[in-house]
Order: C-alpha cells, then sequence, then structure tokens
C-alpha cells in the first residue's frame, strides 16, 4: 500500500514541476504588455449585430461578433497561421483609455471601482496585446476571465 502511495506522491510531483516549467517559460516568452480600447475601437459596431473587424497589427486581424449591443465573441486572426489563442482577462484598474483618447495611451493605475474585461494575444514579436472593454459590453464577462497581472 505504500508504494503504490509513493509512486502517486512522485506522479504528482513531476507533474506539477513539468506544469510549473510550461508556465514559467510562457510567461516568460512575453516581452511587454500593449493596452488598447477596445471600447473605443468598437463602440461604433456595437448597434449592429455581425462580425467586424476592429483592429488590424502587423500580419494579426482582430474581429468581435457584436449580439444584442455586446461583444459575443473575439477573434485574432494571423494572416499565415490562422486562428490566434485568445485569452480573457478582468481587472478592475482602468488599463486602456476608455472614453475618446489614443487607445495606445500609458495605462492609468487607479482603481476606479468598475470591472473591465480584456482579450488578448501575444504578437509575432512576443508583446502580448489587451482589449479592454468595460464590462457591460461583454455578452458573458466572468466567463473564462482570469485576473490581470501586470509585468513585473
Amino acid at each position: 500500500m505504500k508504494v503504490n502511495a509513493l509512486r502517486r506522491l512522485t506522479l504528482v510531483l513531476m507533474t506539477l514541476a513539468a506544469l510549473v516549467l510550461v508556465v514559467g517559460q510562457a510567461l516568460a516568452a512575453v516581452k511587454a504588455h500593449h493596452h488598447n480600447s477596445g471600447h473605443s475601437l468598437a463602440a461604433q459596431h456595437l448597434t449592429s449585430p455581425g462580425v467586424h473587424q476592429l483592429d488590424h497589427k502587423g500580419h494579426h486581424t482582430v474581429s468581435a461578433e457584436v449580439r444584442n449591443g455586446k461583444i459575443a465573441t473575439f477573434k485574432v486572426r494571423h494572416e499565415t497561421k490562422g486562428d490566434i489563442a485568445v485569452k480573457k482577462y478582468k481587472s478592475r484598474q482602468k488599463m486602456a483609455a476608455l472614453e475618446g483618447a489614443d487607445p495606445r495611451s500609458v495605462p492609468a493605475q487607479t482603481d476606479i471601482g468598475t470591472v473591465y474585461i480584456a482579450y488578448a494575444y501575444v504578437d509575432d514579436d512576443g508583446n502580448e496585446e489587451y482589449y479592454w472593454f468595460p464590462y457591460a459590453e461583454i455578452l458573458d464577462g466572468d466567463t473564462g476571465a482570469v485576473d490581470y497581472v501586470p509585468l513585473p
């Protein structure tokens, strides 16, 4: 009985070590965070349902599907690689200018009590591009969203 328990414990520890290694490499691969105002890019499209192109950076095209005046899906497509993985984040900090300013402005680091949702992808240069929206503009805001942690 003790041998089986020791084998299981060893297997669990090896699995955890491998997971930590993979996650550590993934985090190390990101060079910088670039914050964009998804609200300013999508505001004009929220009144008409359908898929709308929001941004184009390098080889990446960012689009969102609008349903009932809210963002239902968010996709990033690379010209040669196809669809790119998108992560969903949440924060109480206003990370991008949301009211008409330059979408690439420096993030404000004050807690204003409002929840923001971001969709992010890693570009070809290893930078993570974030598109921030007020929670009210996302159809299913909390599902799959993890807390945003800024780079040190």
